[in-house]
């Protein structure tokens, strides 16, 4: 109980300085060079817009810094206070099938994290609908949560049953056995997202603007992208916010515009967009991707077993785990690579970021429309109340492109750079 009361106070602690950080302490201040310039926010922004932008975007991020650790804290909860034990014996005595057993406890341990978590959720629901980024419905919100919560459930009861069999068959190497059957599950699950994953979602289909698709399917085929089909999804119905991306591999590779994006850019804005997103074709990134998650993997299973391995050793009798195989010690687990994966977050951004940055360029390289790639992010940044410029821990952490700031910054000053690389060669 003690150590509760500690763990709680910490949190509150916690959360009253990420708090005053993000809402009075960060400074995001525009450089003074960039004023008045294609990045400046009040160029095409309204006050209102302005002060919009700021506070959605500052309870958005205040938002994830405080669900984080309280996915941790839950994880802690379950194992202090016995709940992963009567987890583990109310599933246990059902059947004499183990996977029964491991459903059963993931569903009950999942099923209590989405309840302490619901708040949160419905809070950050409720914020977008006050600001008019989301305009979905409460039941079709729900309907969503629903569908995250069972294919979760699905997808981590597989996972959890093999690693467990694999630790009560091998408890020093089951992390690498684990690791080289993770690699075909990886392979497959990027395979079937585009095709059987995101339908539960939404309604994909052909582009209906036969004209903005000849337009976009002739870049792809400047780009020697085989590309036969681009797709939108009716987003609408959810949100205002603007999307485009590309995801998938091999022959279930899909370019999908949101019906968003192409109600409110104009075609070459789209044009834009669309080479954007075929730049990380050209370049390969969904396979380093896929090339990272592999390696990241390996890295996490292997320094998640030497941690979830003296945790148990350290702790396990007090939460009455009875070792390394045992199913109740899988929240452990959970939080150890949940606190890996926070851990490794900025470098992960970080590489994205990059990557962002080069289809932004391939993109700019493939049209020569600058004014029509300011004109996109501009857009996007007042439709979606994005902050032009986040705090830096906010970057750090969320950033998986660059600050609408770097964008646009890059973008307008592209035929200068230019001009200068060639006076430079000369």
């Amino acid at each position: 109980m003690r150590k509760s009361i500690l763990f709680l106070a910490g949190f509150a602690i916690y959360g009253v300085l990420m708090w005053y950080y993000l809402f009075h302490g960060a400074n995001s201040a525009l450089p003074v060079d960039l004023k008045g310039s294609a990045a400046d926010p009040a160029m095409f922004m309204t006050d209102r817009e302005l002060e919009l932008s700021t506070d959605f975007s500052r309870i958005k991020d205040f938002l994830y810094f405080i669900s984080v650790p309280l996915e941790w804290l839950i994880y802690l909860f379950v194992l202090g206070f016995g709940l992963s034990r009567w987890f583990r014996k109310a599933s246990s005595g059902l059947t004499k099938f183990s996977i029964v057993h491991t459903g059963v406890y993931v569903l009950l341990l999942s099923f209590a994290s989405w309840v302490l978590t619901f708040p949160l959720k419905y809070y950050s629901f409720t914020v977008s609908k006050s600001y008019h980024i989301s305009v979905q419905s409460f039941h079709s919100w729900m309907r969503d949560s629903l569908v995250d919560f069972w294919i979760s459930w699905l997808l981590t009861t597989v996972m959890v049953a093999v690693m467990y069999w694999l630790i009560r068959k091998n408890e020093k190497k089951w992390w690498l056995y684990a690791w080289m059957l993770s690699i075909p599950f990886t392979i497959f699950m990027y395979f079937i997202q585009p095709v059987v994953i995101d339908p539960l979602y939404n309604d994909f289909y052909p582009l209906k603007d036969q004209v903005l698709k000849e337009k976009i399917l002739k870049i792809a085929d400047k780009a020697d992208i085989p590309a036969e089909n681009v797709y939108e999804v009716n987003m609408s119905q959810k949100t205002n916010a603007l999307n485009a991306y590309v995801n998938g591999i091999g022959s279930n590779l899909r370019i999908v515009l949101w019906d968003t994006t192409l109600n409110k850019l104009t075609d070459n804005q789209v044009l834009f967009v669309m080479a954007h997103e075929m730049g990380h074709y050209v370049m390969n990134h969904l396979y380093w991707n896929l090339i990272s998650s592999v390696i990241l993997s390996f890295l996490g299973l292997w320094l998640g077993n030497m941690l979830y391995r003296k945790w148990i050793e350290k702790y396990g009798k007090s939460w009455g785990i009875k070792g390394v195989g045992d199913l109740a010690a899988l929240p452990v687990l959970l939080l150890i690579f949940s606190l890996l994966s926070f851990a490794v977050s900025p470098v992960e951004n970080a590489v994205s970021r990059k990557a962002e940055r080069d289809a932004d360029l391939y993109a700019i390289e493939m049209t020569k429309n600058p004014k029509a790639a300011v004109g996109a992010f501009q857009e996007l940044a007042t439709v979606s109340l994005s902050e032009v410029n986040p705090p830096k821990i906010v970057k750090w952490f969320l950033y998986g492109h660059p600050t609408m700031l770097e964008r646009l910054h890059f973008l307008d000053s592209f035929e200068a750079i230019k001009t200068k690389e060639t006076k430079k060669k000369q």
